[in-house]
């Protein structure tokens, strides 16, 4: 059994609530044991990871949150940066799922946070899984 942490940036708390059902559900499945931690925007969430990594206490990581396009330039920083940031942390070698949802508008974010649509809490939790897996398979 593994330890994840699920990172999140808390801003549409209905949404988050989904990605992280469907996050928790697929470690539960797997028979993984999970926390939840909480930071101030998807900015944040690679940092927090890097952080929670040096402790040793966590085998792999979610990243939870929504991005939603608004009227400015601010979404293209938020969405590229944080998933800059993660994919920076996973050639390092730390096992991450990415459930950072960037969207239009919020029934594209229902549609891709809902357990029993699209899942992509729960699809994120499989993906850091398998790349503990992997990263188990080359490094031992």
């Amino acid at each position: 059994m593994a330890h994840f942490l699920i990172v999140e940036a808390r801003f549409y708390d209905h949404l988050n609530d989904l990605l992280i059902a469907g996050a928790q559900a697929a470690l539960d499945a797997a028979g993984h044991s999970h926390e939840v931690i909480t930071v101030p925007g998807a900015l944040e969430i690679p940092g927090a990871v890097a952080l929670a990594s040096e402790s040793g206490r966590y085998d792999g990581f979610v990243a939870i949150g929504v991005i939603i396009r608004g009227e400015t330039y601010h979404f293209e920083v938020v969405s590229n940066e944080s998933a800059r940031g993660l994919m920076a942390l996973t050639m390092d070698g730390i096992p991450i799922g990415n459930g950072i949802l960037t969207v239009e508008n919020e029934a594209q974010a229902l549609t891709r946070a809902r357990p029993d649509e699209k899942d992509k809490g729960g699809e994120a939790a499989k993906a850091a899984i398998r790349m503990l897996e992997l990263r188990t398979s080359f490094v031992g």
